[in-house]
């Protein structure tokens, strides 16, 4: 993939930049600015370079229409912040506006172009539909950037279809995300131990099937572990609960087995009678749980035994909190796997998503691990081997 130093000299040219500023959001404040600090070198360095930067960035789900509460406005004014110069504002992504401040814009420059997803074209199954919304945003630039790894596995304009239309190169964001899950793929450090969770197993299947042949240890946590409770035969209340996966993890348990790679399920479950931050929490053992209770968390056993794993390893890749993390009864098995993590001699990688929010909200720093993806998505997708659209292109390819 070409990188920036090969679009050449840059000043006085406009740079469309594909970041991901997908954040979250409480009405119009920012309550994890993650991802906006993790555009800005790219963004920095391009403006440094004399580069006119044109941000394009998507937030949340608006369905291909303007709506308020997804404006990017926000995250421009955080933006502007970080950087500690101005940035403008484009209250549309490829109109009068837009065209406008494209025109416009100094040297060194920094703007936002509003929602990309307040745009049908955007996500558009249609390759006409999605092109012609492409040749808008190219019609902007002179190059384009893409550094926002959380959407690289789309096939979407402003990352796959705009990037065929430009003179295109990788930002320094997606170009480490890379790097990174290169040596998660090819080289990791031994012992190599894997930490899953979240709520669903079918999130997480082929996740499942690339890492239990590359993993020496596979620690499975968050709702994702009471279809693997119930596949052995027990009884899981009313914990979340995939019946049409016991099969196929009835199998990842052979697998395991027969393939010497130690699969690490909880011995003991933090358990309530309903999903609420001020349920009374019970400690009981994984395989007697009562049937009018719900898992909420690993429990204080398992949570230092995935511990002393995660410790004793040089590469971790963690994806999917153990618990209800959000809630402080039951975030205590996620902070001792996030704690874990801080402590390894080796290479630590958080992958993204809920796990990311969840470190931060615990009160972890980012430079506490050795990598905190900005995409949890894109990072599973890249671990499974599938195909990145947003990267093929790049490369080109044709996904």
């Amino acid at each position: 993939m070409k990188t920036i130093e090969d679009l050449g000299d840059l000043r006085g040219r406009r740079v469309l930049v594909r970041s991901d500023l997908n954040v979250p959001l409480d009405g119009q404040t920012i309550t994890d600015d993650g991802r906006v600090r993790a555009s800005l070198p790219t963004i920095k360095r391009l403006s440094d370079a004399g580069a006119r930067v044109l941000v394009v960035a998507h937030l949340g789900r608006p369905k291909g229409t303007p709506d308020p509460a997804y404006t990017l406005k926000p995250v421009a004014e955080r933006l502007a912040e970080l950087l500690g110069s101005p940035v403008l504002f484009a209250n549309d992504t490829v109109g009068a506006e837009a065209q406008r401040i494209a025109s416009a814009m100094q040297d060194g420059q920094v703007a936002i172009l509003e929602n990309v997803r307040f745009n049908a074209g955007e996500t558009s199954k249609d390759d006409d539909e999605r092109g012609a919304f492409a040749d808008q945003l190219a019609a902007l630039a002179d190059a384009f950037v893409s550094d926002g790894f959380g959407v690289v596995h789309r096939k979407q304009a402003s990352v796959y279809d705009v990037a065929a239309r430009l003179p295109a190169a990788v930002g320094s964001l997606v170009q480490a995300e890379v790097e990174v899950l290169e040596r998660l793929t090819s080289s990791p450090e031994r012992p190599y131990v894997v930490v899953l969770g979240g709520s669903k197993v079918s999130d997480k299947l082929g996740v499942i099937d690339s890492l239990i042949e590359k993993a020496d240890s596979l620690l499975i946590g968050g709702g994702m572990v009471f279809t693997f409770l119930a596949a052995q035969g027990h009884e899981v209340g009313s914990s979340l609960l995939e019946d049409d996966q016991l099969d196929v993890v009835k199998g990842y348990i052979e697998q395991a087995a027969a393939k010497d790679v130690d699969l690490v399920l909880p011995t003991d479950i933090v358990v309530a009678p309903e999903f609420a931050a001020d349920a009374p929490p019970t400690t009981v053992a994984a395989d007697s749980m009562p049937s009018d209770q719900m898992g909420l968390d690993i429990g204080p056993d398992s949570a230092a035994a995935f511990a002393d794993v995660v410790r004793s390893a040089h590469t971790v890749f963690w994806n999917g909190p153990m618990g209800v993390f959000e809630m402080d009864a039951f975030a205590v098995g996620t902070k001792a796997v996030a704690q874990a993590l801080t402590e390894i001699d080796g290479l630590s990688v958080v992958g993204g998503g809920d796990s990311a929010a969840a470190v931060r909200q615990l009160g972890f720093a980012d430079d506490d691990f050795g990598h905190i993806s900005t995409g949890g998505g894109a990072s599973l997708e890249y671990l499974e081997g599938k195909t990145l659209p947003g990267l093929a292109v790049l490369e080109g390819d044709s996904p």
